[in-house]
C-alpha cells in the first residue's frame, strides 16, 4: 500500500497528517508506504509487515509482535508499548516517547543499518519522499541520527538463533533451552 499526497500538493508531507488511526493494524506481511504523517495506533499488532511513515501519533507500534517499521519523523507518547517482537527503526527518536517496559533503545548495527539504507531507497521509490532523498544523500551519517528499538526477549531470542546456526544445531530445540533454563 502506498500513500502520497497528490503530485499537485502544495504541502509539505513530512508536516502534515495524510492518514487515519490504525492504519496497520494486525497486519501480517506486506508493505505500507506512507509520504505523510499517520494518526494514532500505527502498526498495533503488526507480525510481519514492513511499514515506513514521515510520522506517527500515540500509541505507534503498541503490541508488535514481528515485522519492521520505520518512522522518518515524530512519534507520539507511548511508542512500543507492549512490542515483544519485530524491530523500529525512528529517526531523532525522543526517548521520553517511548514506553521501555519492554524493549531497548539501541544505535543502528551495521547488519541493521544495511537494512534501513535498502527500506530507505525503496521507500523513496516509490513515494519520492524528500525525507528518505535528504537521509540517502549522506547515509553514513544520517544513520547515526536513527535509533533502533529492539524487544528484549526478541533480541535474546535472535541470539539464540544466530548461536543456532553458527553451531549448527536446531534453532527451536536451543531456544528451549534458553527458555526452560
Amino acid at each position: 500500500m502506498i500513500v502520497r499526497p497528490d503530485e499537485k500538493a502544495s504541502f509539505e508531507s513530512d508536516e502534515n497528517v495524510i492518514a487515519g488511526n490504525v492504519i496497520g493494524y494486525g497486519a501480517t506481511s506486506g508493505e505500507i508506504f506512507v509520504r505523510g504523517i499517520v494518526g494514532e495506533r500505527f502498526c498495533v499488532r503488526n507480525s510481519g509487515a514492513t511499514a515506513i511513515v514521515e510520522g506517527v501519533g500515540d500509541h505507534g507500534c503498541e503490541y508488535m509482535t514481528g515485522g519492521t517499521v520505520v518512522v522518518l519523523g515524530i512519534t507520539g507518547r507511548n511508542f512500543a508499548a507492549g512490542m515483544s517482537g519485530g524491530i523500529a527503526f525512528v529517526l531523532d527518536l525522543n526517548p521520553d516517547r517511548v514506553n521501555t517496559e519492554m524493549v531497548d533503545i539501541l544505535p543502528v548495527s551495521r547488519d541493521h543499518s544495511e537494512k534501513l539504507q535498502s527500506l530507505l531507497s525503496k521507500f523513496y521509490a516509490e513515494t519520492g519522499s524528500k525525507i528518505a532523498h535528504s537521509l540517502l544523500e549522506n547515509f553514513d551519517d544520517s544513520v547515526k541520527r536513527f535509533s533502533l528499538v529492539m524487544p528484549r526477549d526478541y533480541a535474546r531470542v535472535l541470539t539464540v538463533i544466530d548461536r543456532a546456526e553458527r553451531e549448527g544445531r536446531v534453532a527451536e530445540e536451543m531456544i528451549m533451552e534458553a527458555l526452560n533454563g
